[in-house]
């Protein structure tokens, strides 16, 4: 293989990666799913990675007065001039998050049937949007936060406990909004798009109960304050549920997904000769575990022909979770690459890139990294141990030592996972 093949090789997954982040920019899905003017006032409101970019798209196209302020992640801040733009933590919330919501609740307090209130919510909301529930305290939620974030729960899970500690999420900030209309434009981070999971659903009604939270909190041995959990025993922890006579003017609008970022990408592929396979839009699991099952596929593919027939491109989305057990600096998706590429063992001709389409793979500013088929090599000729660094959770430092790390920077919007895998014919 020459040298510019493979130089081709690791640039498409990467091109496909900015195929599918640029396909959930808000300036191009937002704009078609506006409401029409109201008679009163239009206060806009929203928490996410992407709440201040749909910010600026919704200010771009709209033709009448706005005011209003939405939350976003420190560092994903774009310019608007009449919605004020609030930085907070993610994905441990902190006191600039919690007042914030506070000025959020009161942007929405004392509005009439004639009034509009447009809701901007996206993935990462869950910490941005922050208020904890009577009786319990920021350093409570931030405790919950970073034990069910190492726990290995999945996202439903973990917003389902979040719902109920909070004052603002499982439909309270629509409740807090009543009578004006309520229209919510969501971009989906989580498996099955499901409204209640994105940022934990402050805006739409929520069926889970306190028991449900409180069940997850014992499945995965959490310990919490005696103030939580006496909270969700006694029910005074309870969501806003669906029906709710204050949810009769809200209106929930999908405006993008990871399904149509995954189309995006194998668009990329199909244009440069390879047969794109999407397996799915909500893959979610132990992140090493889905890497060793992706790679069984692979190898069918690469060796077999079955079930598709290389070259290809296999692409897939969701959220995967890591139970941390080892001091390495995370994330998910480096998780993935590295549970892959030991179970690859250096398959010729077998490509792949896993990235966190907000730029953020865990706690790190880093999205993800690719894989080649010299990847272990590579690594061991550094004295690099690609089993210790798996076991010790630490797939950003195994990549960012090959050079292979994928830096994007914040992206400004936010549809979860991507993972493509490139097979050659063998």
């Amino acid at each position: 293989m020459d040298a510019m093949a493979e130089v081709d090789r690791r640039a498409l997954p990467r091109r496909m990666l900015d195929a599918a982040v640029a396909a959930a920019q808000p300036a191009v899905c937002l704009p078609p799913h506006l409401p029409p003017r109201p008679r009163g006032r239009t206060v806009v409101i929203g928490a996410g990675k992407a709440a201040a970019s749909m910010a600026q798209a919704l200010e771009a196209h709209w033709d009448g007065p706005l005011e209003g302020l939405v939350i976003t992640r420190y560092g994903y801040q774009v310019p608007c001039q009449r919605i004020e733009v609030v930085q907070a933590a993610h994905p441990v919330p902190d006191a600039a998050g919690a007042q914030a919501t506070t000025r959020v609740l009161e942007a929405v307090r004392g509005l009439t049937a004639d009034d509009l209130v447009i809701a901007l919510v996206s993935g990462g909301g869950s910490s941005l949007l922050v208020a904890p529930a009577p009786g319990l305290t920021l350093a409570d939620k931030r405790a919950v936060n970073q034990a069910l974030l190492a726990s290995g729960a999945s996202i439903s899970e973990m917003n389902c406990v979040r719902r109920h500690l909070s004052a603002v999420k499982g439909g309270r900030l629509a409740a807090a909004c009543h009578p004006a209309r309520l229209v919510t434009l969501l971009i989906s981070d989580v498996p099955g798009d499901n409204p209640i999971n994105i940022a934990s659903g402050p805006t739409v009604g929520d069926p889970t109960t306190c028991a449900d939270a409180l069940s997850i909190l014992d499945r995965y041995r959490i310990d919490v304050a005696p103030g939580i959990r006496q909270l969700l025993e006694g029910g005074d922890g309870e969501t806003v549920k669906p029906g709710d006579v204050r949810l009769a003017t809200i209106e929930t609008r999908l405006i993008t997904a990871p399904q149509r970022a995954l189309e995006a990408a194998a668009k990329v592929a199909r244009d440069n000769g390879l047969e794109p396979y999407i397996l799915g839009d909500s893959l979610e699991g132990e992140a090493r575990d889905l890497g060793n099952a992706l790679a069984g596929i692979a190898r069918q593919v690469a060796l077999r022909g079955q079930p598709f027939t290389a070259p290809c491109v296999l692409i897939s989305g969701g959220e995967t979770t890591v139970t941390l057990k080892g001091t390495g600096r995370g994330g998910r998706n480096v998780e993935f690459l590295l549970s892959l590429a030991l179970a690859l063992d250096g398959l010729p001709g077998v490509y792949a890139i896993a990235a966190d389409t907000d730029g953020v793979d865990g706690a790190e500013e880093i999205a993800g990294a690719v894989l080649t088929p010299d990847t272990l090599a590579r690594a061991w000729a550094l004295g690099i141990r690609p089993r210790a660094s798996l076991d010790n959770n630490d797939g950003h430092g195994f990549f960012q030592a090959l050079g292979d790390s994928v830096v994007t920077g914040p992206t400004l919007t936010n549809v979860n996972d991507f993972r493509a895998i490139l097979i050659e014919r063998n």
